[in-house]
């Protein structure tokens, strides 16, 4: 599920902005984007996220500064220029393969590692660090209240949903039913034909292929199928702990029994149906990829 959140923060004589967000993924993938004389933090991030968020592409960044004063005397100018070499070895590179590089800020290149001296920035980094890993559980909350609200209103619009399946598929089972008796009647003409004009043929074995047919084209357990379907996604939905690899699953489920119904339909009143099952169950597919 997408979300996204912030944090502000300052203490020890630096300032800080953290940003929380995720866009949908299948699992868990966590990214951390922090300065890396930061040791620890990165554990302590991937350690807080997966007790919170069970499902997406999560990326946390911390944007870290200190005062302009404190600053200008503890810049490392030789690991600056260094870092500024490689840099422009790098984006020289990436311009003769085509791939297209964001531009680092000034706080990104002030991040990099011994780029300030020892006594201001690494001797303070096991202070800082505990100080901005206690920023995350804050965090971390503010991020899933954002996803609490998209979840409800996503939650509305998969429930309006698969009241139109429901509706739909009760549709099917009138007219399942109504047709019961016009096929009934054609299975006994067409068995009447066949022994009428095949000499010899086994009147039980004929019968035996009529009734296969008429299997065939019977979708009692499509219906029944696409009903249950309808139950345990209402179920779901209404749990509290992360649903969306069922809901996940449960949506091939509704497909597959759309699909056939559609391929045993054979009536211009039925197959309508079936096909506005298939377009809303794909809507539907499309929502659940938000929902962890």
């Amino acid at each position: 599920m997408t979300g996204f959140a912030t944090l502000k923060g300052e203490a020890q004589g630096w300032s800080w902005v953290w940003d929380m967000r995720a866009v949908n993924a299948r699992g868990l993938d966590v990214r951390v984007r922090a300065p890396d004389w930061l040791d620890g933090l990165d554990q302590a991030v991937r350690a807080a996220v997966p007790k919170a968020v069970s499902r997406g592409s999560v990326t946390i960044g911390l944007r870290l500064s200190r005062g302009e004063a404190e600053t200008t005397e503890e810049i490392d100018l030789d690991v600056l220029g260094r870092a500024l070499a490689h840099m422009h070895t790098i984006e020289v590179a990436a311009d003769r393969a085509g791939v297209e590089l964001s531009e680092p800020s000034t706080l990104d290149v002030l991040a990099l590692r011994g780029m300030l001296t020892a006594d201001a920035a690494q001797d303070d980094g096991a202070a800082l660090t505990k100080t901005l890993s206690a920023d995350l559980p804050a965090l971390i909350e503010a991020f899933n209240a954002m996803r609490a609200t998209e979840g409800q209103a996503l939650v509305e619009v998969v429930t309006a949903q698969l009241d139109r399946i429901a509706a739909l598929t009760d549709q099917a089972a009138e007219i399942a039913e109504a047709r019961k008796d016009q096929w009934a009647a054609k299975l006994k003409e067409n068995l009447a034909r066949v022994l009428e004009n095949s000499e010899g043929a086994d009147p039980a074995r004929v019968a035996q292929e009529l009734a296969i047919i008429a299997v065939k084209t019977d979708v009692t357990e499509e219906i029944d199928r696409l009903r249950a379907h309808v139950q345990a996604a209402r179920d779901l939905l209404a749990a509290k702990e992360p649903v969306g690899r069922k809901l996940d699953f449960l949506s091939q489920e509704f497909n597959r029994e759309a699909n056939t119904l559609c391929s045993k339909s054979q009536s211009a009143e039925l197959t309508p149906v079936g096909l506005d099952l298939k377009a809303t169950i794909d809507q539907m597919r499309e929502q659940i990829q938000n929902v962890e």
